[in-house]
């Protein structure tokens, strides 16, 4: 097994070379967004500086355990789809509990709810979304660990896991056919009690104390401190897979996919260019900053109640592309903590891009429509893979239905 991930290796200074390739943001009159927060680089740089960096950036890592215990100890050139689904979701749990106004210091105590977030994501198998969970459960969705992912796909994992993490109580929802159905959204995020909680720990659980810890491969397992929410609506993270053009990004959708950075619920947009995929965060001009998982970095060790050295999970650098280099399949992100912030953000939907657009990016009903299926809000699936299902073959780490998740080699 070792010697079909080694062809990963050679690749790695490729991909970073990208990682330490790094322009200034333009010197501009107009505004920087980022994450429906706006600056004005002239005069509050190192507040838009701040902010980029209290952006969790999840990046490919080596030497973890191996995932399904024979698989691969690195994702380097596999992983970045998979580590921007990280940074979203990781987005979409620090405004939960910290709120968006909250920053990262280098320096400093962290607050608990931090420590419990970024223990959700670490390379371990116990962790609910680290590497190894989602590389496991994208087998139900068809990818064998070690190839990669596509924007919808990686939605569609988080979906999944979002199900088996019952201390966030997160509610993910993945629009179908450039859809959003807000009958839909709100009977998933008004269930007043999940399946999961009425389960019980059992003797072959583990959890951690620090973060939420769970295994969606061998369940059931326990989810120690869950809190339960103080109203019948579920945070929502709602994720909407879409492609705006044939083999480049159609014009006609640059400005609406510009207002979607500027709204107050923006949680960022999956995608990249040709050869990478990015975690997008903002824009100025026609550039859009993003967080780059193309670095490989060591494994940060972690153990049972002890906090783990979250210098690595921070990004120092800006990086920009023009907007007309996005490949144009991508997944908008949005974050709502409320069913007021879900209603607000809907009519900003109605107002800033779907009425003032003649082609839409996608489309926003009220009621589900009648030709589909019933909606049926999701519960835990019924996982029966082991992990086990590797890639037969390196020729398969180079075939993809997504253009920018195919290295040059």
């Amino acid at each position: 097994m070792t010697a079909q991930y080694g062809v990963l290796a050679k690749y790695e200074n490729q991909i970073n070379v990208f990682s330490d390739y790094l322009e200034e943001l333009p010197d501009s009159d107009e505004p920087v967004w980022i994450l429906g927060e706006r600056y004005n680089i002239k005069t509050e740089k190192s507040e838009l500086l701040s902010d980029v960096r209290s952006r969790l950036w999840f990046t490919y890592r080596k030497k973890f355990s191996p995932i399904g215990g024979t698989g691969p100890c690195s994702d380097a050139g596999w992983g970045c789809m998979l580590r921007c689904g990280q940074m979203i979701l990781g987005q979409a749990l620090v405004c939960s509990h910290l709120g968006r106004e909250w920053r990262w210091v280098s320096e400093g105590e962290r607050p608990t709810e931090y420590h419990r977030i970024l223990d959700c994501f670490l390379d371990k198998k116990d962790s609910c979304y680290s590497i190894h969970q989602m590389a496991q459960m994208g087998v139900g969705e068809g990818k064998s660990v070690g190839e990669w992912y596509g924007p919808n796909t990686v939605a569609q994992v988080l979906r999944k896991l979002a199900l088996f993490d019952e201390w966030n109580s997160l509610a993910v929802y993945v629009a179908m056919d450039n859809t959003v159905v807000i009958e839909d959204i709100k009977k998933q995020c008004q269930q007043a009690d999940r399946e999961s909680r009425q389960s019980r720990p059992s003797a072959s659980g583990e959890s951690t104390e620090h973060g939420c810890s769970s295994r969606p491969l061998a369940w059931p397992f326990p989810q120690p401190n869950a809190q339960e929410p103080s109203s019948r609506w579920r945070p929502l993270l709602l994720v909407i897979p879409l492609r705006m053009g044939i083999n480049s990004i159609n014009p006609v959708y640059i400005q609406a996919l510009k207002e979607c950075f500027k709204m107050p619920q923006s949680c960022g947009v999956l995608g990249g260019k040709p050869n990478l995929a990015y975690y997008f965060i903002g824009y100025i001009g026609d550039e859009l900053i993003y967080l780059d998982p193309h670095n490989t970095q060591p494994a940060v060790d972690s153990e049972s109640g002890t906090l783990v050295d979250d210098q690595s999970y921070h990004c120092q650098r800006t990086p920009h592309m023009k907007i007309t280099s996005l490949d144009p399949s991508v997944a908008l992100g949005f974050f709502c903590k409320s069913e007021e912030d879900f209603d607000s953000w809907c009519n900003l939907i109605q107002q800033e891009i779907l009425k003032k657009r003649n082609l839409r990016m996608f489309e926003l009903v009220d009621k589900h429509p009648s030709h589909w299926p019933p909606f049926v809000p999701p519960t835990k699936p019924e996982v029966q893979t082991t992990g086990a299902e590797f890639i037969e073959s390196t020729d398969q780490l180079f075939e993809s239905e997504e253009e920018f998740e195919i290295l040059n080699v």
